[in-house]
């Protein structure tokens, strides 16, 4: 016999799926309560044996000893119909009847309800368990006191009736210990799926946004490259046209193309200044910041004021990138849109939280800015992705401000504080 968990009466199907995998130790802990069980069977056979008295009572007991046992064996799983396992214990009762009967002064085989009574809690849910050990209870009580006096009845009934219902309380227990290890491994194995698929929609998400960055990097490229480049086409074979015929004004026509080109340049390396990276992976962000600073004062002639915070924290590089980039895309923001003269740069590290400012003495946002203007969405996807948040506001003063800021989790975990700090 090969003991299988009952159905709980409340637990759902997938959780008792025949496919899952099942480790060694498991397997070893289902088939002790079998083996315990024929070891039970054996030593009643032996101990019952002695007391048959007839050569007709050994010849009976034996074949219904060999009954009963195949029977245990051959008990149906939990997929099987619950007639065909009434059937059998139903059987089994019958023979263990009638091994009893054959010796008037009782003997061992009530011993064999102690092998039916895990066998009918492990097979069937608990309310019919308890129901078959109530009829082993009282097929045992009908009996004895049938064969036996009302006292030694009564005694002798007394310690098997406990017996059966400890036997099988405890078998009970092993099928609720085996249903939680299924439900577990149920639990584990969706936990796993919905990880990897968070994993894809992560690796979906960078490459969108890397699609994103590249669109956006091409509607710059047309915007300031391209236009100053087709303008000076222009300019250029209108030039051609008037040096026969008026040089001076083919002279001031090459001069303004020489100019457009100038600004095309200076805004193409302000692109790239503001556009490159972190050299080092493990560069500080203070660095990192400090560095971008310098290279796009130097693209764009704007005097950029670096405010930065004393503490360099050791951040992840998902936020050391994402303060990074935001501060890349305010500044572009700053140098193509905002007409400004001076930038500051603030970052600040806070109570669990680190914090960037971009703020500049420009023209501010115009009335009605839509989320996707000016790379505004990738930053507050960006921000939302690592728990934080972005902030839009008018510099006190006149201008703009872009604040970022994002939360340190491991500060928070290792305080065990869950609430909300502010950091603003």
């Amino acid at each position: 016999m090969r003991f299988s968990m009952p159905k709980s009466e409340n637990q759902p199907e997938s959780v008792y799926n025949p496919d899952m995998s099942t480790t060694t130790s498991s397997k070893v802990d289902q088939a002790m309560p079998a083996a315990i069980g024929y070891l039970v069977i054996l030593a009643v056979a032996i101990l019952g044996f002695q007391f048959f008295e007839t050569g007709m009572q050994k010849v009976l007991g034996i074949i219904l000893l060999v009954a009963f046992a195949v029977l245990f064996a051959l008990i149906p799983g939990r997929d099987a119909p619950d007639w065909k396992s009434h059937l059998h214990l139903a059987l089994m009762t019958a023979i263990v009847v009638g091994l009893i009967a054959m010796q008037p002064s009782w003997g061992v085989f009530p011993m064999l309800f102690f092998v039916l009574s895990p066998t009918a809690m492990m097979v069937f849910p608990q309310r019919l368990g308890m129901l078959w050990i109530g009829i082993f209870t009282l097929v045992t009580a009908i009996i004895l006191f049938a064969l036996a006096s009302p006292w030694e009845a009564f005694m002798t009934w007394l310690p098997f009736s406990a017996g059966y219902w400890f036997f099988g309380a405890f078998a009970r227990a092993l099928a609720n210990a085996e249903e939680a290890r299924l439900e577990s491994q149920h639990l584990l194995t969706e936990l796993q799926t919905a990880h990897r698929q968070l994993q894809d929609y992560a690796a979906r998400i960078e490459e969108l946004a890397v699609a994103e960055e590249r669109n956006r990097l091409a509607r710059e490229m047309h915007d300031t490259l391209g236009h100053r480049l087709t303008v000076s086409a222009v300019q250029l074979e209108g030039a051609q046209k008037l040096i026969s015929r008026d040089p001076q004004r083919a002279v001031e026509m090459v001069g303004t193309v020489r100019e457009q080109v100038r600004e095309a340049l200076g805004e193409l390396r302000a692109t790239v200044a503001t556009l490159r990276e972190p050299i080092e992976t493990d560069l500080p962000i203070t660095a990192a910041l400090q560095r971008l600073a310098t290279s796009f004062e130097q693209a764009t002639a704007l005097t950029v004021h670096v405010n930065l915070s004393d503490e360099s924290p050791t951040l992840p590089n998902s936020h050391r990138l994402a303060l990074y980039r935001a501060a890349q895309e305010a500044l572009t923001n700053v140098q193509r849109h905002a007409q400004a003269s001076q930038v500051w740069i603030l970052f600040e590290k806070k109570q669990h939280c680190v914090a960037l400012t971009i703020s500049d003495n420009g023209l501010g946002f115009p009335a009605g800015t839509q989320e996707t203007a000016f790379g505004l969405r990738g930053m507050r996807e960006r921000a939302a992705h690592l728990g934080g948040e972005l902030f839009l506001e008018s510099r006190q003063g006149g201008g703009a401000q872009v604040k970022l800021i994002l939360p340190l989790v491991e500060e928070v975990e290792a305080d065990g504080d869950n609430s909300t700090t502010p950091c603003r």
